[in-house]
C-alpha cells in the first residue's frame, strides 16, 4: 500500500524507483523522512504531538510488544484499568501531583453538563490503580502481586514534540505495577525488571545503558529510580525504560496494607516499571541506515522477500517462486512474494527500505543451479541451495541478528568516554555519553550539570571503578556518573 506523500520519488541504480532519504548523519531530518517514507508513523494528525500508525509500522509495534509479553506473562498478569481518574484521587499523592501538574489534561464536562468532579487523562496510572490495590490486598497471600497494562497515555508536552519520542499521547505504554510484603522483596523486583528489559533490548539488538538517577531525577514518590538509556546516531541519549522502588510512598497515601501472619496490619511495598513506543524510535534509529529501515528477525512484519527476476521461461520462475513461497509459509517464516509490475531494481529498494532482514533473489539461473540467491539487509550476499531452505534462513537470520548488534554496540563504545574535568565532559556530551567521577553529593551533582550544560544519568549499575577526583570537589572517589545530552 502506498500513502499521499510516501511514493519513491529518486531514480535508483538500476532504473527502478527509489526512496531518497537524507542521509542519516543527519539524524533529525532522516528520522522524520523514514517515519513516513518506511510507513512507521503519520505524524500530520491535526493534533500536535498526537500520530498515527500506518499498518506497517503497527505490526512492528505488535511484534516488538509481544516480546515484551512473553517476557513478563509468567509471572506478571494482564489487565485494564479506566483512562480517566477522579481528581480526588489523583491529587491525593502530593510528590506524585508535583511531578505531573503541568502535564495533566483534565475532562470538566460530559457533553454541555459541567462535571461534578474533574477527569484526569491518565498521564500515568497509578493513582487510578493504587485505590483498588487497596480493596484487593487483605493478608501476606495476595503477594506478590504482579499486573501489567499496555494504554494510551496523555501528557499536555509544552517541549517541542517528536514523533515516537516525545509526544502528548503516548499510544503505547507499558505499565507494570507490583505489590510486596517488605521494601527488600520489592528491590529484588526492580532487579528482575531491569534484567526483563535487558532480555527486550537484546532481542532487538540494541545496546544500552543502566544507571541509577540521581535523587533529584527519580520518579515522583519513588524513593529511586533505576533507568535504561540509549545512544542515539547524533550521540543524544534516549530513556526507553525505568524501573521505580515506590516504597510505602503510595500505600501510606491510599492505606494499602495487609495483615502479617503475625495479625498486625502493615504497609505494603510497591513497584512499577514502564517502557513506551520510544523503544520503537531505538529500533529504527539504532538499525536504520541510508537505505531505511533494518529490522531484527523477530519483529520484522516481512522476515523474507521473494523478488523473481523474470527472464527466459517467465512462468518456469514464479512456479518455483510461489513454490518457496508455500514452503517457507509453512515452516512459519513470514514471507511475501513480490509480483508487481516495478522493475527488479525498484523492488530491492522498496524491500530494503521496509528493513527486510533477508530477499531472495530467483532466476533461471539459480533454477537450473537449484539455489536462489540470499540477500541480507546488512548486504551480506549468498547462495543457498533450495532443499532445506527454510532452516537454512534462520540460521542466516541468527548471523544477521549477530552482525546487527555488533555494529550497534561499536557505534555505542565509540560514543561513551571516561573523563576527569569539567572541560572533558562538556566536550565530550557534545559527540555523546561521559563517564565523570562524582562523590554523589547533591551540590557536586548540580553543579556538574550546570557547567557542563548536559543532564546527570546517574551512577552506571553493574560497574565498578577505580579511585579518581571528583570532577568539581576534588574528593577522591570510585563513583562515576554517566552525563548526556537527552531527549
Amino acid at each position: 500500500m502506498t500513502y499521499p506523500d510516501t511514493k519513491n520519488k529518486g531514480k535508483g541504480e538500476s532504473g527502478g524507483q527509489s526512496a531518497k532519504l537524507s542521509p542519516k548523519e543527519d539524524f533529525s531530518q532522516w528520522y522524520h523522512e523514514l517515519l513516513m517514507t518506511g510507513e512507521i508513523i503519520d505524524n500530520r494528525y491535526p493534533v500536535k504531538g498526537m500520530c498515527v500508525w500506518f499498518p506497517f509500522g503497527f505490526a512492528i509495534k505488535k511484534n516488538v510488544y509481544g516480546i515484551i509479553r512473553q517476557l513478563l506473562d509468567p509471572d506478571h498478569q494482564e489487565t485494564l484499568f479506566p483512562l480517566m481518574i477522579p481528581e480526588n484521587e489523583f491529587m491525593k499523592e502530593a510528590q506524585h501531583i508535583k511531578g505531573f501538574e503541568e502535564e495533566v489534561y483534565w475532562v470538566t464536562c460530559g457533553g454541555t453538563t459541567p462535571l461534578e468532579v474533574k477527569l484526569a487523562l491518565r498521564p500515568t496510572s497509578e493513582t487510578a490503580i493504587y485505590p483498588m490495590f487497596k480493596l484487593w490486598i487483605r493478608s501476606h497471600a495476595d503477594m506478590p502481586l504482579r499486573i501489567y497494562q499496555i494504554v494510551n497515555t496523555f501528557r499536555y508536552e509544552t517541549k517541542h514534540t517528536r514523533p515516537l519520542i516525545r509526544l502528548r499521547e503516548i499510544t503505547s505504554f507499558k505499565e507494570a505495577h507490583t505489590v510486596h510484603a517488605t521494601w527488600e522483596e520489592a528491590a529484588e523486583q526492580v532487579e528482575v525488571a531491569i534484567k526483563r528489559y535487558s532480555e527486550f533490548y537484546r532481542r532487538l539488538a540494541i545496546p544500552f545503558l543502566v544507571s541509577r538517577r540521581p535523587s533529584w531525577d527519580k520518579f515522583p514518590g519513588a524513593d529511586y529510580t533505576t533507568a535504561i538509556d540509549v545512544i542515539m546516531p547524533d550521540g543524544k541519549t534516549l530513556q526507553v525504560g525505568t524501573a521505580h522502588h515506590l516504597g510505602s510512598t503510595f500505600a501510606k497515601t491510599y492505606e494499602i496494607t495487609y495483615e502479617a501472619e503475625d495479625g498486625e496490619q502493615k504497609l505494603v511495598n510497591q513497584t512499577c516499571y514502564g517502557i513506551s513506543e520510544r523503544c520503537i524510535a531505538a529500533l529504527i534509529s539504532v538499525h536504520g541506515d541510508d537505505k531505511g529501515l533494518a529490522l531484527p528477525w523477530e519483529v520484522a512484519p516481512v522476515q523474507v522477500v521473494i523478488v523473481p527476476i523474470l527472464l527466459g521461461d517467465k512462468e518456469k520462475v514464479l512456479e518455483v517462486c510461489r513454490d518457496l513461497l508455500r514452503i517457507l509459509q509453512q515452516a512459519g517464516i513470514r514471507v511475501e512474494l513480490d509480483t508487481s509490475d516495478e522493475r527488479p531494481g525498484a523492488k530491492f529498494y522498496k524491500w530494503e527500505m521496509k528493513g527486510v532482514p533477508i530477499r531472495l533473489e530467483v532466476g533461471p539461473r539459480d533454477i537450473e543451479k537449484g539455489v536462489v540467491t540470499v540477500v541480507r539487509r546488512d548486504a551480506e550476499k549468498l547462495t543457498l541451495p533450495r532443499e532445506g531452505l527454510a532452516q537454512a534462513l534462520v540460521r542466516e537470520a541468527e548471523r544477521l541478528q549477530a552482525a546487527l548488534y555488533q555494529r550497534a554496540e561499536a557505534f555505542a563504545n565509540s560514543r561513551i568516554r571516561e573523563v576527569a574535568s569539567i572541560d572533558e565532559a562538556r566536550a565530550q556530551t557534545e559527540a555523546g555519553v561521559a563517564l565523570v567521577p562524582w562523590c554523589e553529593k547533591e551540590e557536586c551533582g548540580h553543579q556538574l550539570e550546570d557547567l557542563v550544560e548536559a543532564n546527570m544519568l546517574g551512577e552506571p549499575q553493574y560497574k565498578s571503578f577505580s579511585p579518581a577526583a571528583c570532577a568539581v570537589c576534588g574528593k577522591l572517589t570510585d563513583k562515576r556518573t554517566y552525563m548526556a545530552r537527552q531527549y
